[in-house]
């Protein structure tokens, strides 16, 4: 599920990230759980937390969390980098609330006209059913409706900015590649994604195809297996019993093969006492 948070000019596309830094980083029952994805290429920005400097210089293509939050309200304002305090915001100050329990991303993109955005989706992390896997398809490109293809055939069609379509498989290894719709040629990839069994996989197409920069960002969510936890032939052979929890992978556009990326950032206070003393 997916709602948008706002559109409000260039300094939208950190927006969504300034919340994953608001909380403390053990999590207590009610917790909602946050991950972000910067997805607007060539933005780099200053994000304040309740007048906290919270990311300094936060550029596209960064993924931050999980981190457990408590339900409630956020004060977020950006600036320009390099900012001494949030006293003069190019966005906001903006309130963002956050549900007890809730799981989820904020994608700080495009829309389809290539405008800077920012949407909130609500991850799945029902129980999976046992020998398989989710994989859910976002659309946050600059782009026109998309096709996802594996193995060469269409298994997402006519996906357009901003919806998400899921798809319950087996595990396994796809060759995964995004065309527009109705066509067979890859604006991204191929590359290999692995669905695996209890895992949600989620796939967000990001970036701009009139620039040539679209990306994909992988993120998965662990440990959502039913009894008896993982059958034979499945690509996770052992049940997890911890928290479910995405981690964050890139790829870049034409990339054959996916890269890690680091999601964990920290409060960056020796930055804002230094600029406080300039």
């Amino acid at each position: 599920m997916r709602k948008s948070i706002f559109t409000a000019g260039a300094g939208a596309a950190a927006i969504a990230a300034a919340i994953v830094f608001a909380g403390p980083a053990q999590a207590a029952e009610g917790d909602a759980q946050l991950s972000v994805l910067h997805g607007v290429p060539d933005l780099t920005v200053d994000v304040w937390v309740n007048g906290d400097l919270t990311l300094d210089d936060f550029t596209p293509g960064s993924l931050a969390g999980p981190l457990a939050l408590p339900a409630g309200a956020y004060e977020l304002a950006i600036t320009a980098a390099d900012a001494v305090d949030a006293s003069a915001p190019v966005i906001g100050p903006v309130t963002v609330d956050l549900a007890a329990n809730g799981n989820y991303t904020a994608v700080a993109n495009l829309d389809a006209e290539g405008n800077p955005t920012a949407n909130l989706f609500t991850n799945d992390v029902s129980q999976i059913e046992a020998g398989k896997g989710k994989l859910t398809v976002r659309h946050t490109a600059a782009a026109p409706a998309v096709d996802v293809l594996a193995g060469g055939s269409a298994v997402v069609s006519n996906l357009s900015n901003p919806n998400e379509q899921t798809l319950t498989l087996d595990p396994g290894t796809i060759s995964a590649a995004v065309a527009a719709t109705g066509t067979t040629t890859p604006v991204i990839g191929p590359a290999d994604v692995t669905v695996a069994e209890g895992t949600h996989t989620i796939v967000y197409a990001w970036g701009s195809l009139a620039d040539s920069n679209l990306n994909l960002a992988v993120q998965t969510i662990e440990g959502l297996h039913s009894a008896p936890g993982s059958v034979p032939g499945a690509l996770n052979g052992t049940s997890s019993s911890a928290p479910a929890g995405p981690s964050v992978l890139t790829l870049g556009f034409g990339a054959a093969a996916i890269a890690l990326l680091v999601g964990g950032f920290s409060v960056a206070r020796s930055v804002a006492t230094r600029r406080a003393q300039q």
